[in-house]
């Protein structure tokens, strides 16, 4: 068992998350509230009680730190986005609707009852030993006390009280999973013909008129429309760039690393063997004096002979996990052993058997078998981290005491970049912009918040500077508009060949569905078959080469007679003639019947739950705040790829 414990204290807390956590996930976050600032600002609310900024922050905070445990090496820029945070906003106003319900409706267990509750659950009992008492030291390897999690699982199992029989309620037929699976994947056997666009593209060459015509049509000049744009020029004031003007004094180095030397040593780590005698707090004196006796008995047998201490572990040591190794605990760090034991072996040198060690496990013998780590790094190998450190130190003290003298200036003298160039040793550089970042833009050009300021009316109109401009941390920026171009149609000779190629698009497609119409309805009429493609079945599944749009428009034709014919707009420059001879059941293949009723009956108990939540959303005026709304619609837009 301590064995177990040592090994898998990672894995613990993970079952923790994972078992215990997700059954009141929903209730979290109730008393947590009470502790805030009164005056923290709302971002939602439940009734008369609010959701902070400062609880939102918090959660999010907590959910990062999970996904980093679960995916170390993953990109940090993966856990912070819009829609996580909205997740995670959701999920906060989800357990306080929860936690309202259970207070209006004066749900409650009893300690018997959650203790009955914990030892009958297959997913909690493994924390309760065969005598039926609680493993302290697994409890303590998740950081809980038994207070702690009686607390846990009652606000669990109120929270199922409340939503549980709903979607336990659910209760879909075979026939009807069925149904629905029948619908979905349904096969059809058709044969289809093709009008593709390229082939009727081209036979067509527009003349001058044409194009002339065609550019007149409103709706066609405005897709060559130009927009507006601004020439610009602009300064940045970096930390990141500071730091590159920043020399570093030897002595300043050397003094960092006597002053942190405990930060260039890797952790000590030790690794040992030891025989246990296990113990109970439930045995008898006279009993605990038998176990006692025995490892004495073994301390001496160990001491006597110590190249035969791993066969004396296989043979007698009561951990059943580290004996089969001769009694072999790998290495390990400070604070992966219980007190006495870590204490016993960061005090002993390799080689030594410690006297007995006694624990909440029982009695120990312990021999040192291996040290690793805990020397200090040169200070040659580590100079380039620590010259980093104070180099970024230092760019932040000198950026800090020049923002203000840099936003200052860009405001004073606003007719001129030069004077904050000079004075800060800064480069001006030159664009191009729209208001909205380029797709292709980096860097500062990708700040909407410095566009927004180069299109303020003051800049376009008067050509001042922009205010400095935050546009990343520690970074600002000042931008003034050297020529305002607006946005214009432009003339059809300076984009005549972009207008050819959207003309000859057009008159393909028409001719291509013009075509393709007429030979639906010569064969609706009863005409031969030639052209069309060799048999073949098609689902969703198996599209068989019909892809989107046209496959939804042959599974959803009426088949009420058959054969049945339909035209479809394949969308991809084709337009598609299909024969549906057959429909077919769905293939058996694909899902077996009791997998089908097993979703079927999720699917459906998960819209009764959230059908379920939304009215008591309702009911205990459940809300998130309509400028956050706005604020993460905003965001997810702006972090959304450009189509």
């Amino acid at each position: 068992m301590f064995d177990f414990v040592r090994k898998h204290t990672r894995l613990l807390q993970f079952l923790l998350l994972i078992v215990i956590l997700p059954s009141f996930v929903l209730v979290g976050v109730e008393g947590y509230s009470r502790f805030m600032d009164g005056s923290n600002s709302a971002v939602a609310s439940v009734g008369d009680r609010k959701i902070t900024q400062t609880e939102w922050d918090a959660a999010v905070r907590d959910q990062q730190e999970r996904m980093r445990q679960q995916a170390p090496n993953a990109d940090p820029k993966l856990f912070d986005t819009p829609e996580m945070r909205r997740q995670v906003l959701d999920t906060l106003v989800r357990d306080r609707v929860v936690a309202t319900a259970v207070e209006k409706e004066h749900r409650s267990l009893s300690d018997q009852q959650l203790v009955s509750l914990i030892r009958t659950d297959p997913q909690l009992s493994f924390l309760y030993d065969e005598s039926g008492k609680l493993r302290k030291e697994m409890l303590s390897a998740m950081g809980l006390t038994a207070d702690g999690l009686l607390a846990r699982v009652r606000q669990g199992a109120l929270s199922n009280q409340v939503l549980g029989p709903i979607a336990e309620s659910a209760l879909p037929t075979q026939s009807s999973a069925n149904l629905a699976f029948d619908a979905l994947l349904q096969q059809r056997e058709v044969q289809f013909q093709r009008f593709d666009v390229r082939e009727f593209a081209a036979t067509l060459t527009p003349t001058d008129a044409d194009l002339e015509t065609f550019y007149k049509d409103p709706k066609v000049s405005a897709k060559f429309v130009q927009p507006e744009t601004a020439d610009i020029e602009y300064v940045v004031l970096d930390q990141a760039a500071l730091s590159s003007n920043v020399t570093i004094n030897p002595a300043d180095v050397e003094g960092f690393y006597k002053q942190n030397e405990k930060n260039f040593k890797a952790p000590e780590e030790r690794r040992a063997s030891h025989i246990l005698v296990k113990t109970t707090p439930d045995m008898s004196a006279a009993d605990k004096a038998k176990a006692k006796a025995k490892a004495e008995s073994l301390l001496a047998e160990a001491k006597k002979n110590p190249d035969g201490f791993a066969e004396l572990a296989k043979k007698n040591s009561d951990d059943p996990g580290s004996a089969a190794r001769g009694g072999d605990l790998d290495f390990f760090g400070e604070g992966a052993m219980v007190k006495p034991f870590q204490d016993a072996a960061f005090s002993m040198k390799e080689g030594e058997i410690s006297n007995l060690v006694e624990s909440d496990f029982g009695y120990h013998i312990i021999k040192l078998t291996g040290i690793r780590g805990g020397k200090l790094r040169p200070l040659e190998e580590v100079r380039p981290e620590i010259e980093a450190a104070l180099r970024k130190e230092l760019a932040q003290k000198r950026y800090t005491e020049m923002a203000d003298d840099f936003g200052n200036l860009v405001y004073e003298q606003s007719d001129s970049l030069k004077p904050a160039a000079d004075k800060f040793k800064l480069t001006v550089q030159k664009a191009t912009v729209q208001r909205k970042p380029a797709a292709n833009a980096t860097g500062v050009l990708a700040s909407s918040k410095l566009l927004d300021a180069v299109f303020a009316n003051d800049t376009l109109n008067n050509k001042r500077n922009t205010a400095a401009v935050e546009t990343g941390s520690s970074q600002l920026v000042s931008a003034r508009v050297v020529a305002y171009h607006p946005s214009r149609t432009p003339a059809l000779a300076d984009v005549k060949a972009a207008v050819a190629a959207a003309w000859v698009q057009q008159h393909a497609k028409e001719a291509a569905t013009k075509a393709g119409q007429a030979r639906l309805a010569e064969l609706q009429k009863g005409g031969d078959a030639k052209g069309l493609s060799e048999a073949t079945v098609v689902s969703r599944a198996k599209p068989s080469g019909l892809q989107g749009k046209a496959l939804e428009q042959v599974l959803r034709a009426d088949t009420s007679k058959l054969p049945a014919f339909v035209g479809v707009d394949a969308g991809d420059g084709q337009y598609l003639v299909v024969r549906i001879n057959k429909v077919l059941p769905r293939d058996p293949s694909l899902i077996d019947p009791k997998r089908a009723s097993d979703q079927y009956a999720q699917t459906w108990a998960a819209a009764e739950l959230m059908s379920f939540y939304n009215a008591m959303k309702t009911q205990y005026k459940a809300a998130i705040k309509p400028a956050v709304q706005k604020s993460l619609a905003a965001s997810e837009a702006a972090s959304s790829p450009a189509p």
